[in-house]
């Protein structure tokens, strides 16, 4: 088929006009390799859709891309078939590539336990442009004023130094990593920061020269701060505020959870709670080898000496489990996964396990527990049941 035919059909499917004969015609073109590779080619990383449209929704999709063709006609300019296949990108992200290539390419394949997700990685600006980042592929990312400011090559994603900025003004960018996946982002300082499954950053594009360095974490992260004793960093957890200047740490801090956790590998950080902007009680220092506890509903730091290397494993995708209780294991094996699990074994629930898994299905390490203690296990719907 000519692939000006197969660019018609793609259109056709996600405005919902595409009829059950062309139907049949896109699920042969879409069983060959190279008709997918082309599918995914115009799905371009740089799209403008709504960020509160947490569903896909045709009609709302189909409205949002003829207001795109609407304006775009009002350019004097030819208006080809390209123009429609970068409006169908616009769309096909909000309902998932993985949809289309599940539905007619793999069909015919072996039913798994569990359907592949397509979460995808996405980039905020401050302006409200979101661009989903593909691990496959390579991007450029954008100030304001069209300015390349960093790019993006697999799961890392750069920003350029610029020590020359006289933005009186600092310009924020959120990036959000769903469950299931890990990223790596270097920021316009030097300073590194992988961010775990669930997890997401809001940082500024550049750092104000005479100013600290702020930026706000919901999740989980492993920072390498680089060095500067002019311009503190300030990690920002909701109340939770940890500030270094130049040092190697770990901070867990998913809002659902009860507790927040810095773990010092590197140099020395403080911590303390800040609430309505009011600093509240000392600074907490940590010395290497340390971890920091700061309790939600009482507000109190503790600390302890652990081994450093249990809480930042996950960067290298193992997962280790020291004294954790079975629930808290279930918890942080959903977001690894990115996997529904509900727990009806209450004996289990407040036991604690030390375990490691490396690079291995769930149903493997379900299997595990279902082979060492008193437990077995269910999937129904996507969803696993602890019995």
């Amino acid at each position: 088929m000519k692939t000006e035919k197969i660019h018609k059909l793609i259109v056709k499917y996600v405005t919902a006009t595409i009829s059950k004969s062309e139907l049949d015609e896109l699920e042969i073109e879409l069983k060959q390799a190279s008709n997918i590779h082309l599918f995914n080619e115009y799905v371009k990383l740089n799209y403008r859709i709504d960020s509160k449209m947490k569903t896909y929704d045709t009609e709302k999709s189909k409205r949002l891309l003829l207001d795109k063709i609407r304006k775009d006609k009002e350019v004097p300019r030819k208006f080809t078939l390209k123009n429609y296949v970068k409006y169908a990108a616009l769309i096909l992200l909000s309902m998932t590539i993985g949809y289309l290539v599940k539905e007619f390419a793999f069909s015919e394949e072996e039913v798994i336990q569990f359907s592949p997700k397509e979460n995808f990685i996405t980039l905020e600006r401050e302006d409200g442009n979101i661009q989903v980042i593909s691990e496959e592929g390579t991007t450029q990312v954008f100030d304001k004023n069209g300015k390349v400011v960093g790019s993006q090559i697999g799961n890392q994603l750069v920003y350029k130094d610029n020590n020359d900025s006289k933005e009186s003004a600092p310009v924020y960018n959120t990036l959000n990593v769903p469950y299931g996946k890990r990223f790596e982002l270097k920021l316009e300082d030097g300073s590194i920061v992988y961010l775990n499954s669930g997890s997401s950053l809001k940082y500024p594009v550049r750092f104000r020269k005479g100013a600290e360095r702020k930026v706000y974490l919901t999740g989980e992260a492993f920072l390498d701060i680089a060095k500067d004793n002019n311009r503190a960093f300030i990690v920002n957890a909701a109340d939770l505020n940890v500030k270094v200047y130049g040092t190697r740490f770990n901070v867990l801090a998913y809002p659902e959870d009860k507790v927040k956790e810095v773990v010092l590998v590197e140099g020395s950080v403080g911590m303390y709670a800040k609430q309505d902007g009011l600093k509240l009680g000392k600074e907490t220092l940590l010395i290497p080898g340390t971890k920091g506890k700061y309790d939600n509903t009482i507000g109190d730091i503790s600390t302890e000496p652990v081994v450093t290397s249990i809480y930042t494993s996950w960067v290298q995708g193992v997962l280790v489990f020291r004294n954790m209780s079975f629930e808290d294991i279930l918890k942080k094996l959903e977001r690894h996964y990115d996997v529904k699990i509900v727990n009806q074994n209450s004996q289990l629930s407040t036991e604690t396990f030390n375990a490691s898994f490396g690079d291995m299905s769930i149903e493997k390490i379900l299997d595990y527990f279902k082979s060492q203690y008193d437990m077995d296990y269910v999937i129904e719907n996507e969803i696993v049941i602890v019995k």
